[in-house]
């Protein structure tokens, strides 16, 4: 019987992981239940619906009568509506003249009223309208006069302009990419950059390797450094080297400048091999067995913790257990852009249900991991306007190529999650929130962010889609220490690569005792005094007044120790496909 229940229920998974290949892993079932929740909920509200129908006779009206004052060729015409912020499509001067103020004007008001439709229904989930918000958007985005040559002015002003060069360009591009996609070739111009030529350069040598990291210690760069070294933790959603860029924006490279020893955690691309990889061995594996490489090579130096997004998380969770069980290794630890409780983890939640956590599960178990590149759709899809349709119009109808950075070479660089890893990571700490709820277990007992003692440097980012930084600022709640909290303008990447030059960057900051009162965090934000430039000096000098006097750097490697130089870095697994 209990084999005949499990081919029923791989059978199940199969078909729901032959259903994601084409639903880019999205689970129809979850939304079709939101849509259920908001149809049913609407049909029983005539008060809504009534309300609804005023709202689009006077948007009629208003739309009307801007007609009617356009027409009579009035310089004064008022807009009915005004695109939100954010909004960039109709800035152009070629929008406000006829028809293409109507065109787009018309196209506001209506997502608009969409998004009164959508909205502030009695007995709808929180979850589900803003699913139902968000689809809806998607859909109405894919209509947008300026996705179209003959509703977009600047596009048909450009056509002119060239003779309609550029649509054959665009119809270049367009093949190009579709010949490049067939052949799972990189993305055009990422050929440009390459891992250990121009890019993650900063000199070092691999001094550790298990299944599932590297360990890279970097060369010192100052004839004397503080006994304290950095140990960073990247995200293993992608490559490392993001905080080791170029040379002009490379934070590796930076730290080593102002007298730190810095080794990097390099993780391994999984494969079907790896699929019962799960939290705990990315802790023990990862985070912990570094932890135990850089105290051999440092002796009892203590060991300044840096932690970026996931890794960031993983971070935290290390530091809790070592602070349960005793462990002092840490002398500080800093976060960037990560969090430790989940309850508010921006859009990206609108993914985050029993339904679709379970779609992914089946997906995931029939492959062994999941591939970044089938997550990329979700991240696409929350600045669909930015990422998706304004790409598409500058490529395959303007006719250009946007010039590729290091940044964006190193977000095509993707990397895999193993099933078991992940599966845990969205159940334990996205669906569960066990982390902040003292629910998460390790070897069995629960741990506590409150037992963490070292002092802490945490960032956020102003433009974060991916950990809202009102999120992160939720450490202060669940922390029993001294915190710096520090807010940078840009986003989840941008962000924190900040270095010193970088145009148009400011931060605020400020230090929370582990005596002081609660601060909300929007009461932070207006306190705050606003400093123009990079924030990465102030993290050197937040480390440096937690670090003892400069000594002799450290040998590389501990050959003693058998810990022997493996290789030069970057060194290996960031090279696997």
């Amino acid at each position: 019987m209990k084999n005949e229940d499990s081919q029923q229920q791989n059978f199940d998974k199969m078909l729901h992981a032959s259903i994601a290949k084409y639903t880019g892993g999205l689970s129809p079932s979850a939304l079709m239940e939101a849509y259920a929740d908001w149809a049913v909920h609407l049909a029983s509200s005539p008060g809504k619906q009534a309300q609804l129908f005023e709202k689009a006779q006077k948007k009629s009206a208003r739309l009307a009568g801007y007609v009617s004052t356009c027409t009579a060729k009035k310089d004064d015409s008022q807009a009915c509506i005004e695109p939100l912020p954010f909004d960039k499509r109709f800035s152009n001067e070629a929008w406000q003249k006829w028809p293409f103020n109507f065109i787009h004007q018309s196209f506001l008001l209506n997502q608009q009223w969409w998004s009164n439709a959508t909205t502030g229904i009695n007995g709808v989930t929180e979850q589900h309208e803003n699913v139902i918000e968000f689809a809806t958007r998607q859909i109405l985005d894919v209509f947008s006069p300026s996705n179209f040559l003959l509703t977009n002015p600047e596009l048909l002003e450009q056509t002119q302009k060239e003779g309609g060069q550029n649509l054959i360009k665009g119809a270049k591009n367009l093949m190009d990419d579709l010949q490049r996609y067939i052949a799972h070739q990189p993305s055009a111009g990422a050929d440009a950059f390459a891992v250990g030529k121009n890019l993650a350069m900063t000199p070092g040598k691999v001094v550790y390797r298990n299944r599932l990291i590297e360990l890279i210690q970097y060369s010192p760069a100052t004839d004397q450094v503080h006994p304290e070294p950095i140990l960073i933790v990247p995200a293993w959603i992608m490559k490392y080297y993001i905080l080791d860029l170029s040379a002009q924006n490379s934070l590796v490279k930076y730290l080593t400048e102002q007298g730190f020893t810095v080794f990097m955690i390099s993780w391994k691309n999984p494969d079907l091999d790896d699929r019962d990889l799960g939290m705990a061995d990315y802790r023990q594996l990862g985070v912990m067995d570094a932890i135990d490489a850089v105290s051999k090579i440092n002796g009892d130096a203590k060991i300044h913790g840096i932690g970026y997004c996931l890794g960031g998380t993983l971070l935290s969770i290390a530091a809790a257990t070592m602070a349960r069980d005793g462990d002092e290794r840490f002398q500080t630890l800093s976060l960037f852009a990560a969090q430790v409780d989940f309850s508010e983890a921006g859009e990206l939640m609108l993914f985050i249900n029993e339904s679709q956590v379970s779609f992914l599960e089946d997906m995931m178990w029939e492959q062994g991991y999941l591939d970044a590149k089938q997550m990329a759709g979700a991240f696409q899809l929350l600045r669909s306007n930015d990422l998706i349709w304004s790409r598409l119009v500058h490529d395959y109808l303007i006719g250009e190529r946007a010039e590729l950075n290091d940044l964006m070479a190193w977000n095509l660089d993707t990397t895999r999650m193993p099933y078991q890893m992940h599966s845990q990571y969205l159940r334990r700490l996205f669906l569960n929130n066990d982390l902040s709820e003292g629910h998460y277990l390790v070897d069995g007992k629960p741990i506590s962010i409150s037992d963490i003692r070292a002092p802490v440097f945490i960032v956020g980012t102003q433009k974060d889609h991916v950990a809202p930084w009102h999120s992160v600022y939720k450490f202060h709640l669940l922390s029993d220490t001294d915190v710096t909290f520090l807010l940078t303008s840009g986003g989840h990447n941008a962000g924190i690569v900040s270095e010193p030059g970088h145009p148009h960057r400011s931060y605020q900051i400020s230090t929370t005792k582990k005596d002081a009162k609660y601060i909300d965090p929007d009461s932070w934000l207006a306190q705050q005094k606003h400093h123009e430039g990079s924030w990465w000096p102030e993290l050197t000098r937040w480390l440096t007044e937690h670090s003892n006097a400069p000594i002799t750097p450290p040998h590389m490697g501990a050959p003693k120790k058998k810990m022997k130089v493996l290789c030069d870095a970057p060194g290996t697994y960031v090279l696997q496909d």
